[in-house]
């Protein structure tokens, strides 16, 4: 056990796999262990390299086998794969990750605090609230359009329909749909003031971090993206240049060159589709407010929305938005207005 240096750890919900080579790179451990074992087990072993891939939990373990002073490398799964031998199972997939752990070039993901997950979790959640406020108003819609019922599109058109199902004297809806829709009404009601609620932490968490105050100066920035922003980047100088945290979002043109050609084609979409789409709302929001009160200060917008589609501008300005929101994170500073804007 002395003689490890390395270790590739499969996680999983009960079994993991465990993967350990010496300084020579001979294999010297293949072992399963269950979940209540795996901190026994790396409490009695030397402080070593451990690689896990960046999933769920991996975060927990890194922290917990950070304390026992081991050195605890998260992999995206997709930078893991291709250090995987045929087949697959879970063996193989630690001796890959052990592998790849040792790889000069391999990116690695800093470890979340507990702070940073807990915000996240903030996030999903509201956004999962969302989705459902969503899923419940579209079966609102439908339910009452099979009884010719229909009201505009909007949050008052909703309220319509609600109100037309709580008019008992109202005849175009049988008894048993009006108790259906009556039902989904409440759930609706609950989830709004759920995501009111949430809407509060997220911003008492925003109001209570300095990074998240800094980032909401930058136009099209609000509480909700500037604390995604601090809680899903651990370190922005993991990122080399704005660019590649744009990137890793997903707002940079995906590539298909070869041969000295260079062919650009839409946004990759790859990353987080949640910042992604935070940002995109922000930079619609700046293109909105622009076009309300004038585009003369902003010329670079200007020439934009000359040449291109909304919403290819939107992606472009989000692009812009995400550069300045690392730069700021990444070297400490607050917002700068241009001096177009200043003037």
């Amino acid at each position: 056990m002395q003689a490890i240096t390395t270790i590739g750890l499969d996680i999983a919900k009960s079994v993991f796999q465990v993967h350990g080579v010496n300084a020579a790179g001979n294999v010297v451990l293949r072992r399963q262990l269950k979940r209540r074992y795996v901190l026994t087990f790396f409490q009695k072993l030397s402080p070593c390299l451990v690689g896990i891939e960046a999933c769920a939990s991996s975060h927990h373990w890194a922290r917990e086998l950070t304390a026992f002073g081991h050195t605890v490398r998260l992999m995206p799964p997709a930078y893991v794969k291709p250090y995987v031998k045929r087949q697959k199972n879970d063996a193989t997939d630690a001796e890959a990750i052990c592998e790849a752990v040792t790889r000069a070039n391999m990116r690695f993901v800093p470890t979340k605090t507990i702070e940073q997950q807990s915000c996240l979790m903030l996030h999903r959640t509201r956004h999962l609230f969302i989705r459902q406020q969503t899923g419940i108003i579209n079966s609102i819609r439908a339910h009452l359009a099979e009884f010719g019922i229909v009201a505009p599109v909007g949050r008052r058109g909703v309220e319509q329909l609600l109100e037309v199902v709580a008019d008992t004297n109202d005849t175009r809806l049988p008894e048993i749909a009006r108790a259906c829709i009556a039902a989904l009404g409440v759930q609706l009601r609950t989830l709004k003031a759920q995501i009111l609620e949430f809407d509060r932490r997220i911003t008492a968490w925003h109001r209570s971090n300095e990074t998240s105050k800094r980032l909401d100066e930058i136009p099209g920035v609000g509480p909700a993206l500037a604390t995604a922003l601090v809680a899903c980047v651990a370190d922005p100088k993991v990122f080399r240049s704005g660019r590649d945290f744009s990137a890793w979002i997903g707002l940079v043109p995906k590539q298909h060159s070869s041969g000295g050609k260079d062919k650009l084609g839409s946004i990759s979409k790859q990353g987080d589709r949640y910042l992604r789409s935070l940002f995109t709302t922000g930079a619609l929001a700046v293109i909105r407010y622009a076009k309300i009160h004038g585009t003369k200060h902003r010329p670079w917008l200007t020439g934009l929305l000359a040449r291109r589609p909304t919403k290819v501008a939107a992606i472009a300005l989000a692009n812009k938005i995400a550069r300045m929101a690392w730069a700021m994170m990444a070297r400490g500073e607050r917002y700068k207005e241009p001096i177009a804007l200043a003037a």
